[in-house]
């Protein structure tokens, strides 16, 4: 209901950045400004947006929502979206393709949609739950190995809805690509006779694919992969990202039967619960497979399922905090690609096979042609069994925090006499990976203001190539107010300190530094930058320092 002052109680960062990334599309549709790069975060050295989650493929759409209604709700909305249009996709595929009851896809839809790994992402991460393309790419690699191939046909549709979730997020388009491959191995290699009339028109569609949307992504690619501010992999910046073995077996924590105390420790944080199933639905799981193991497609999608769920674990296996041995993701973090996985995102995999799986398991226990009082029994034991696995997974709306408004100074428009083109205004706290509210402000002004650092992915020493990182790499301006922040106590600062703050001052030709009087660490902030800069001027509910005199000599 207010989507401009909550906020999910960690990771405030995320939606602070999807803000901006939304305010920016507005500007590359309304004005034509270049869509891979900007400099109005991070200034000078700014971001490599095709190297970040920009989310063209969302965010333009929602150019219309954003003018009219703000950044905020606009992200509210491709939330909504993301999550409702991955489940309704996965039906209109289940439904049409893989079973005969409609109840039966729209359980498959409902978790491939609803399932925990979604929620955990939910307030976060809009470009990670919104998979709507997700079953039509699978589907379209699928349709290439059936009798019949039209392989420019079937190539040029799979390109373009390649070309398209490659703007949404590419790490699940990977993510599409593994699951299609290890699902088609293992399928194969349990009906060899498939092999001969599939392979053929496969690679021909392949091809097609592969050569058209090579061509369109191509320059794309080669500024996320080799232009400014790129960087390669992102194994240091997301060390041990694992799932623990054990949060299979809870139920996540925005759902009826989660517990987010119990489930601390088994996910990276609250933002990445990538598994959680809980006990009745790994228990349904197993006899499920059981009862259906005499069916192959139940037997390629356990073991595909399987086989990531494994990998999720991440390098090293883990039961409740107690390391067990390695994993075989050791084996495979250093591949080209691979090494920017978060590898509990691979749990997102084993939760589309688990939904599949539901899918076809119901379509089986309310189609199957048997005797009637067998047919009655089977229905209602696999009805209460759903119940049992699938109603303490059920969404609860998600736990939220206020979060400090945009200041008056910034909304009602007092700091533009002050801000030229080509200058930042430089926010206090200073934008950094736990403190965003300034993405937040320039995204307000529809970014006609530029900021200093910021919250993006970004090579760690500022050296394009270099291996990823969060953020720009520290100055002496950053590691000294951060700590004030951290710390609540103000500094004291030596001559040589405040050369040094002049000197970033100056290369990120600040012409003004705000601080919210109602910030938390309001007090110690200014403190330490009076010390630095002489007394601040109090403009409406901000302190202000004009800096202009120092950084335009």
């Amino acid at each position: 209901m207010d989507p401009a002052g909550r906020v999910g109680p960690e990771h405030a960062s995320d939606p602070a950045q999807g803000q901006f990334f939304l305010a920016h599309a507005v500007r590359v549709v309304t004005e034509g400004r270049y869509p891979f790069f900007t400099d109005l975060m991070n200034y000078p050295d700014g971001v490599n947006l095709m190297a970040n989650t920009s989310m063209y493929g969302l965010t333009v759409p929602m150019v219309p929502v954003t003018m009219l209604l703000g950044p905020p709700v606009s992200f509210a909305v491709m939330i909504t979206v993301g999550l409702a249009g991955t489940a309704t996709a996965w039906y209109f595929v289940l439904s049409r393709h893989i079973v005969s009851s409609r109840l039966a896809a729209a359980v498959g839809g409902a978790f491939c949609g609803f399932c925990p790994a979604m929620l955990g992402h939910g307030n976060w991460h809009p470009n990670i739950v919104s998979q709507f393309l997700v079953p039509f790419i699978v589907w379209r690699v699928l349709v290439m190995c059936r009798p019949g191939p039209r392989p420019v046909r079937d190539g040029l549709i799979l390109a373009a809805l390649v070309v398209y979730q490659v703007f949404i997020n590419e790490e699940i388009l990977l993510f599409a690509a593994l699951a299609s491959g290890v699902f088609l191995a293992i399928y194969v290699a349990q009906r060899r006779e498939l092999l001969r009339p599939a392979w053929k028109p496969l690679l021909a569609g392949l091809a097609v694919c592969a050569v058209v949307a090579g061509a369109l992504l191509a320059y794309p690619l080669y500024v996320q992969f080799s232009g400014p501010q790129s960087y390669s992999g992102l194994k240091e910046a997301v060390p041990d990202h694992g799932n623990d073995i054990a949060a299979y077996f809870n139920a996540g924590s925005t759902t009826l039967g989660g517990d987010a105390e119990a489930n601390k420790g088994l996910a990276p944080n609250y933002s990445e619960e990538n598994a959680f199933f809980g006990w009745p639905l790994v228990v349904l799981l197993v006899v499920t497979v059981a009862w259906l193991r005499r069916d192959v497609l139940v037997r390629s999608l356990a073991a595909t399922g399987l086989i990531f769920a494994v990998l999720s674990l991440g390098e090293e296996l883990r039961w409740r905090g107690h390391d067990l041995f390695p994993g075989p993701w050791a084996l495979l973090v250093h591949v080209p690609l691979l090494d920017s996985v978060v590898p509990t995102r691979f749990g997102l995999i084993t939760s589309a096979v688990v939904g599949v799986l539901l899918a076809v398991a119901t379509d089986r226990a309310l189609t199957d042609r048997v005797a009637e009082p067998q047919r009655r029994l089977r229905r209602r034991a696999w009805v209460a069994a759903l119940l049992i696995a699938l109603v303490p997974l059920t969404p609860l709306p998600y736990r939220e925090v206020g979060r400090p408004p945009v200041p008056a100074f910034i909304t009602s428009g007092q700091w533009r006499p002050y801000v030229a083109p080509g200058q930042t205004l430089v926010p206090l706290p200073l934008p950094d990976l736990g403190s965003s509210d300034g993405l937040r402000w320039a995204a307000s002004q529809n970014l006609e203001f530029a900021i200093p650092r910021g919250y993006f992915l970004g090579p760690r020493n500022g050296v394009d190539g270099d291996p990823g990182g969060f953020g720009a790499p520290p100055t002496v301006t950053s590691t000294l107010l951060n700590r004030v922040a951290s710390s609540g106590q103000p500094r004291s600062v030596g001559e040589e300190t405040k050369r040094r703050v002049e000197d970033d001052l100056r290369y990120w030709n600040a012409a003004i530094i705000v601080l919210p009087v109602e910030h938390r660490r309001a007090d110690p902030l200014r403190t330490t930058v009076e010390e630095i800069l002489g007394p601040a001027q109090r403009v409406d509910d901000v302190w202000l320092w004009d800096v202009r005199p120092l950084t335009t000599r």
